[in-house]
Order: C-alpha cells, then sequence, then structure tokens
C-alpha cells in the first residue's frame, strides 16, 4: 500500500495522506467482519461486525502499514426508525502515517458493545459519554455511569426522542435552602398572543398613533 502525503500549502483545511491501495487493504486486513467500506468526501470509513470490534480494532492498530494506534473519539449517532438504531462511531488517527479512519457498529438500547478499555483506556471516558448521552451499553467498562449529565438525570438528552422540555426542572428553594427537583411546568399565565404577521401590523391603534393622522395626543 503506497501512502500520498497531501500537498504543502494547498489546502486551507487539515488533510490527510490518501491511498490508492487503502480500500483493497482494509478489505483484507478485516476479512468476513468487514459490513461496509464508504468513501466520503475523501475521508474513509469503515463499518464492522459489532461482536467482532475489539479484533478488528486490534488488526487496525498493529498493522504495520497503517499503524492506526490513537482512538481520538467515539460519538453515537439515533436513527429511530431503524431496528438497532444507534451507530457508535469510532475516530482512528496515525500520527506515523498522517491517516485517519472512522469505524462504526450499530447496536439498539439492549445489545451491548464490547468495551475498547483493554486496548485503549482512554475508551472509558468516552464510553460513558456515548452511555450517558444515548444510553447505549459498553460490555466490559469497569465504571459505566453518567459523566456529562447530573446524579438525578432521567433519560439520555441525545436521544431523537428525548423531549426537548427534559423531564425535570430544577430551582433554589428558598424553603428548604437547596436546589430542588420538580416536574417540568411551561407557565403561559403571562403570555398573550395575537398571531399577527409582524409584516402586515395590527388593526387597533396603539399609543401615539393618532399623531400619524393629525389628531392631539390622548384624544
Amino acid at each position: 500500500m503506497d501512502l500520498q502525503s497531501p500537498e504543502l500549502g494547498k489546502h486551507s483545511w487539515p488533510v490527510m495522506a490518501g491511498s490508492d491501495g487503502l480500500e483493497a487493504h482494509l478489505r483484507g486486513l478485516i476479512g468476513d467482519d468487514l459490513v461496509e467500506l464508504v468513501i466520503h468526501a475523501g475521508e474513509t470509513g469503515v463499518v464492522v461486525r459489532r461482536e467482532a470490534l475489539p479484533a478488528v480494532m486490534t488488526k487496525l492498530r498493529d498493522d504495520a502499514s497503517l499503524r492506526l494506534d490513537q482512538l481520538i473519539d467515539i460519538c453515537g449517532v439515533d436513527y429511530p426508525d431503524r431496528a438497532e438504531r444507534f451507530d457508535v462511531v469510532y475516530q482512528l488517527l496515525s500520527m506515523r502515517m498522517n491517516l485517519r479512519l472512522r469505524v462504526t457498529v450499530t447496536t439498539d438500547h439492549r445489545t451491548p458493545v464490547p468495551s475498547l478499555t483493554g486496548i485503549w483506556p482512554v475508551a472509558g471516558w468516552y464510553e460513558r459519554e456515548t452511555w450517558d448521552c444515548y444510553g447505549v451499553l459498553f460490555d466490559g467498562n469497569p465504571d459505566l455511569r453518567r459523566i456529562l449529565t447530573d446524579y438525578g438525570f432521567e433519560g439520555h438528552p441525545f436521544r431523537k426522542d428525548f423531549p426537548l422540555t427534559g423531564h425535570v426542572e430544577l430551582r433554589y428553594s428558598e424553603e428548604h435552602k437547596r436546589v430542588v427537583y420538580e416536574p417540568v411546568k411551561l407557565a403561559q399565565d403571562f403570555r398573550s398572543f395575537d398571531f399577527l404577521s409582524p409584516w402586515e401590523g395590527t388593526d387597533y391603534v396603539l399609543p401615539g398613533d393618532e399623531k400619524a393622522n393629525g389628531g392631539k395626543p390622548g384624544a
């Protein structure tokens, strides 16, 4: 596999090395565990079987032609209409080869994804973020707790079916002298809607409008 370094000074954004043989190399390396290979906007991504994730990641890390030895990030994507609604996306980087690779697996809210903490210890925090925001389980993570939301938070806020208002609201209570949690209340008592277009104006006279017609204020 022959890597081509990007031409310096030609791009105003970070550009990774390209390779004409990268696709074939990945297919041969991952083998039957490869579900799909996607090349979009000059970036390469692979979808692999969920059960084979640790083995695939180990191959990508240890392969002498790739050396994808840095796990940059783990994130999630929610597609509620799919049976396996969640994509769990791993961003790998090879500093030596100036190469990036996106690895994706799919799952649902009950089936755990194998943890990568045995390969990259930093995956522990990334997996906690994904669990906190999406509710994706990770089998083998020794400390799968919330990390971004509060201790009493209900649900997973990055899911598409999570209500925009949330489930609870908090305020400081003078009575209890502490922050208290309460069900969400959307007060409408002091709102008045006339549903008029701001471009068309109103039919009623506002204070001061009589001046435009030559009238006296207060007349």
